[in-house]
């Protein structure tokens, strides 16, 4: 398809706005995605860290009373 302006590109042949839209939730839907997984591994790391900290309070802790 060819369009003898920017405007008419925009326009998409009067389908514009579906197109645009759909554009516009596809990637507005995988930066939600994005943010969302990136947020979920930091508290899954500092979980983990908690948890190995933890474990190592309560073995130093065990070592000291024997």
């Amino acid at each position: 398809m060819e369009f003898n302006s920017f405007s008419e590109f925009l326009n998409m042949g009067g389908y514009g706005f579906y197109v645009w839209l759909a554009y516009g939730v596809s990637f507005g839907s995988l930066l939600i995605l994005t943010i969302a997984s990136v947020g979920r591994k930091k508290r899954v790391l500092t979980e983990i860290a908690k948890k190995l900290e933890r474990e190592e309070r309560l073995k130093q802790n065990r070592s000291n009373k024997q």
